[in-house]
């Protein structure tokens, strides 16, 4: 970003936390207009697209979408497979940047994936698949960027990218910046605050997750699989997990941070009785006490509220 801005002024919101998923499965799918209106209800300036099918196609009609609930764009997750010899992922992105683009977005997270569908395995790659990997994500950050899109690649359950040797593998092997999930480094076995401090200047978009580390060492522990996990709260509302959230950011706005910082609590939807509107207000309720507790650590950490 050109200008920084206050901190407030970056706290974006994501589908997910609404339960809006590119899993096949993943739950009941809440409609847009109501998801978007409930981030402008809580105080979201921003929010990231979602899965492909949430937001129209084009980047226009994203744009009047968002801005039809007073938010704007802040990009999306690009799940690539890049590891893969003979197989170019650059060219095929080509539109989908150009969208991003033309729906005022500037972020574009990549995930490095297999053919499979959801986050439940993580596939080994020898060492010719690494340096393949990394190579593409050069490639694909440079792409990105000649379209003015910030990229970065994000450590995530069930990714090629999930536990801490892996993160630093990309960061040894590669240029390209990286999305600070505090949940999925976490989950991958990591220390988001460790990697805060030691990755900072190369970290270009935060998703803020907080999480129960009980239930996360028994996705580690394969006891559990992730989608389950998840629904039964894996993802607690910010400062109420094990966490160090306002820490994270203390450190990363002393770093010199400008970007977002996205709530982004995955969660998967289960009515009971009441119906979906039941569910609906306790998502509400999570997101609405997960601003609260980053409004108030920013007012006494940090000053640039």
């Amino acid at each position: 970003m050109d200008t920084p801005r206050p901190l407030v002024g970056r706290l974006a919101g994501a589908p997910i936390s609404w339960g809006v998923c590119e899993v096949p499965g993943w739950g009941p799918q809440l409609p847009v207009d109501l998801v978007l209106g409930q981030m402008a209800t809580v105080g979201l300036v921003a929010s990231e697209f979602g899965p492909d099918g949430f937001l129209p196609i084009s980047g226009e009609a994203k744009a009047r979408a968002l801005a039809a609930h007073g938010l704007r764009a802040v990009g999306g997750f690009v799940p690539v497979v890049a590891h893969e010899p003979g197989n170019d992922p650059v060219p095929g992105l080509a539109s989908l940047f150009r969208e991003f683009v033309a729906a005022g977005a500037d972020t574009v997270v990549f995930a490095a994936v297999t053919r499979s569908d959801g986050y439940e395995a993580r596939t080994e790659l020898d060492a010719a698949a690494w340096r393949t990997l990394c190579r593409n994500l050069d490639r694909l950050a440079e792409a990105a960027g000649a379209r003015g899109l910030t990229a970065g690649l994000h450590p995530h359950v069930g990714t090629l990218v999930e536990r801490p040797e892996d993160t630093e593998r990309v960061l040894d092997g590669s240029r390209i910046g990286l999305c600070l999930d505090t949940g999925h480094v976490l989950v991958g076995g990591g220390d988001p605050t460790v990697l805060a401090r030691a990755a900072a200047g190369r970290i270009v978009h935060v998703h803020l997750k907080d999480v129960d580390a009980t239930v996360a060492a028994r996705v580690r522990a394969g006891v559990i699989g992730y989608a389950r996990a998840v629904a039964a709260g894996l993802y607690r509302p910010l400062g109420r997990g094990d966490v160090g959230i306002s820490g994270i950011i203390a450190l990363l706005e002393a770093a010199g941070y400008a970007g977002w910082y996205v709530l982004e609590q995955d969660r998967v939807l289960t009515p009971d009785r009441a119906g979906a509107a039941a569910a609906l207000a306790s998502v509400r309720a999570d997101v609405t006490a997960s601003l609260a507790h980053l409004v108030a650590a920013v007012q006494a950490r940090i000053g640039a509220a």
